[in-house]
């Protein structure tokens, strides 16, 4: 027994943070940053790139906050409104930003057989993700928590962690820092494991595949742009048309709410930013510095996910991982099988099929780079463009289900 409660306090010792360094807002600030320059050195001079960015900077923020590098989300003091501010303004302009870069007319270059694949494993992400929830124990296991995991599931399933961050910021689920953090790390590890199934299975499959339509070769004449020197002009572009569109969400929002429409201020807010996305190219000499606005952003925002995390809450963790696992790898599982059900009926090759459903699973730089393993040059850029139109269309599938559970 002594022994037990030896080791106990060792645990509670390690993981509960005795004090911080500072709980200044300027340290804190300096603090996220860093993080996030750790994690990008990490990815790229590391092995530890296989994680990617967006979980590294998760797991090097728990680990600031719990070694009392950095106040968690729940120390008195100063941090607590610069990670309320990140949360309620950061996050939404990087989802703002990152849209900014989606142009729904290229996608008509992607080709009709990819489309439907992809549009198919959308609605199939939905039919799994709802078939996941019932199964994993739904609201019985996650309480009120229910609606908005399955809406970020649908989202990122859809399109990528821009929608899954999208229904997280609107619902508040990042309030609970071990349970996003361990939906965003189940999230991670099953989107890894489904690109080696998307190089695996295609080459299983052929020999078995009925003879097949060949897709047409897209060109990308036009559609990859010369990206031209920053200016100030174009951060000063960004920034204010990201403020304003805030602004802007939050009006309307408001206004829709008196009439009696409940629209998310987020679902305003990515619309605004889809339509400034479709003006002409010279008419938004910014657009190519959108990203890396966005990227950054993001970066933050997740850095303090991580510090929200108190490792002295694991157990509830510990007893919501396996129903989160089973949720997440029902929703992937379904949209694979009915993504590579829907080609072999239509007679389209097991690769397309591979890139389609990756471009759902993983978005379109992890689609991009299954194309490129399997030898299908001509399936990168379909597989670009269906990462755009996921961005696109992730977000509003998650809303919409998370508003019907």
């Amino acid at each position: 027994m002594p022994t037990a409660i030896g080791s106990a306090a060792a645990l509670r010792w390690i993981v509960i943070p005795r004090g911080v360094l500072s709980t200044d807002p300027l340290f804190v600030l300096a603090g996220l940053c860093g993080l996030v320059v750790a994690s990008e050195w990490l990815v790229a001079h590391t092995k530890l790139r296989h994680l990617g960015s967006a979980l590294l900077v998760i797991l090097l923020g728990i680990a600031a906050a719990n070694l009392g590098l950095l106040p968690t989300g729940t120390e008195p003091g100063n941090a607590r409104g610069i990670y309320a501010g990140v949360f309620a303004t950061l996050s939404r302009l990087a989802i703002f930003w990152l849209l900014l870069a989606v142009d729904l007319r290229a996608l008509a270059r992607a080709g009709g057989p990819m489309l439907a694949l992809f549009l198919l494993g959308s609605g199939a992400t939905v039919l799994g993700v709802v078939i996941g929830m019932y199964l994993s124990g739904g609201a019985g296991v996650f309480g009120d928590q229910v609606s908005p995991l399955a809406g970020m599931l649908a989202a990122t399933y859809t399109g990528g962690s821009i929608n899954f961050n999208a229904v997280a910021v609107e619902y508040r689920v990042m309030d609970d820092g071990v349970l996003y953090a361990g939906t965003v790390a189940i999230d991670n590890i099953l989107t890894a494991l489904w690109m080696v199934v998307g190089i695996v299975v295609p080459k299983w499959l052929a020999p078995r595949w009925p003879r097949v339509r060949k897709l047409s070769k897209p060109t990308a004449a036009g559609l990859v742009s010369r990206v031209r020197q920053v200016s100030l002009a174009d951060y000063g572009a960004l920034l204010g048309l990201g403020f304003a569109s805030l602004w802007m969400a939050d009006e309307v929002s408001a206004w829709l709410a008196v009439r009696g429409f409940d629209v998310p201020s987020m679902i305003v807010l990515s619309l605004i930013a889809l339509a400034l996305a479709q003006l002409p190219r010279r008419l938004k000499p910014w657009v190519d510095h959108a990203h890396s606005l966005g990227m950054i952003a993001v970066l933050v925002f997740l850095a303090v996910i991580g510090v929200y995390c108190d490792l002295s809450a694991l157990p509830r963790l510990a007893s919501l991982g396996p129903a989160l696992l089973i949720w997440a790898a029902t929703a992937i599982v379904v949209n694979g099988v009915c993504t590579f059900s829907a080609a072999r009926i239509l007679r389209f090759d097991p690769e397309m099929a591979a890139v389609a459903s990756q471009a759902n699973i993983g978005g379109g730089t992890s689609a991009m780079a299954l194309a490129q393993s399997l030898g299908r040059n001509e399936l990168v850029l379909p597989a670009i463009l269906l990462g755009a139109l996921g961005n696109a269309l992730g977000t509003f599938l998650g809303f919409w289900l998370a508003g019907v559970l």
